[in-house]
Order: C-alpha cells, then sequence, then structure tokens
C-alpha cells in the first residue's frame, strides 16, 4: 500500500500514543513509594522555574482545567513539596513555587528512574534520540498552538 500524508500522520501518532502510555506505565511503577507521575511532572516543571506560577498557568503548561489540577496541588502542599502563597500584586490569584523537599524528592524520585530511562535510551541509540528531540518538540509547539 502506498504511503500517503495521511497514513503517514496516523502512523506517527499512533506511535506517540503507544509510547505515552508505556513510558507513563513504566515510571509510575519505578517512582518512589507514594508519589504519583502528575507528583513528578509537576515537580520537574517547577524546578526548571525561576519564577513563581499560578495554577492557572501551571494548567495551561499541563493542558488540563484548573480543577483537575487543584488535587495535585493540594496533596504537594500536604506533603510540603510546594508553597502555595497569595499573590501579592493580586489577592484573587495564588502563586505555586517548589519548597526545599519537593527539590529533593523530585531528585529521589528522578535518580530512582534515570538508570531505567537511560537503558531505554542506549537501547534505541543515544544519536538518534538526540536527533528525534528537535522534531518532538516542534510537535509539541504545533500542538500547543491549537
Amino acid at each position: 500500500m502506498p504511503e500517503t500524508p495521511n497514513s503517514v500522520a496516523v502512523s506517527l501518532f499512533s506511535e506517540l500514543f503507544m509510547v505515552d502510555q508505556l513510558a507513563r506505565n513504566k515510571l509510575s511503577k519505578a517512582l518512589p513509594k507514594g508519589m504519583e507521575l502528575s507528583h513528578f511532572t509537576l515537580l520537574n516543571h517547577l524546578y526548571q522555574l525561576t519564577d513563581p506560577r499560578t495554577p492557572a498557568q501551571l494548567a495551561k503548561s499541563f493542558a488540563l482545567t484548573r480543577g483537575a489540577l487543584t488535587n495535585t496541588l493540594a496533596k504537594l502542599e500536604w506533603a510540603g513539596h510546594i508553597h502555595v502563597s497569595p499573590d501579592w500584586d493580586d489577592a484573587r490569584r495564588k502563586q505555586v513555587v517548589i519548597s526545599p523537599a519537593g527539590r529533593r524528592a523530585r531528585d529521589s524520585a528522578l535518580e530512582t528512574i534515570a538508570p531505567m530511562i537511560v537503558g531505554i535510551v542506549n537501547n534505541v541509540g543515544s544519536d538518534r534520540v538526540r536527533d528525534s528531540i528537535p522534531i518532538l518538540r516542534d510537535l509539541r509547539r504545533s500542538l500547543m498552538e491549537d
């Protein structure tokens, strides 16, 4: 059967969906007890930021509703991994930052999952993975535009 733009697009997204599902499953099982994948991804995101974010900004970054994000924020705040405080410029808003305990939890989780991730990259080939990153980044940016 000849390859068409439609078949290429369908094949690409089929692979992306399968990779996403398999990666989430493997990572969820490898994370430290009590840490969910949503906790790790949010901590990892906050770890890389220098400025506080509002819950609305975080929800947008993860393509979630604020309500969907609220549960994760509450669990992370209860665990002491983030600080949620009033925005001093606008008291109606809150701002979220990672705490020192959150940084340690993120580092510990990364230490736990890193060998598995490195092993997968080595199986595929680090050069091939490196070459795919700009393509995946372009796909992400294109999806964010919608």
